[in-house]
């Protein structure tokens, strides 16, 4: 009984221990910053229906 007390301890600190290294190390280095360099514009916004677009 003690063994699987112990190994659940263990289990859950290392659980715990992952979880905070995960937290500290996301994103770092993987996430590139948003940059605009071209001007916006909607494209094919549609100024009538889909339908009546087709014809």
């Amino acid at each position: 009984m003690e063994f699987i007390g112990f190994a659940l301890i263990i289990l859950i600190s290392a659980a715990v221990a992952a979880t905070i290294s995960g937290l500290r190390n996301d994103g770092r280095g993987h996430t590139p910053p948003v940059r605009s360099e071209n001007e916006w514009s909607a494209l094919d916004l549609p100024s009538v229906n889909y339908t009546m677009r087709i014809f």
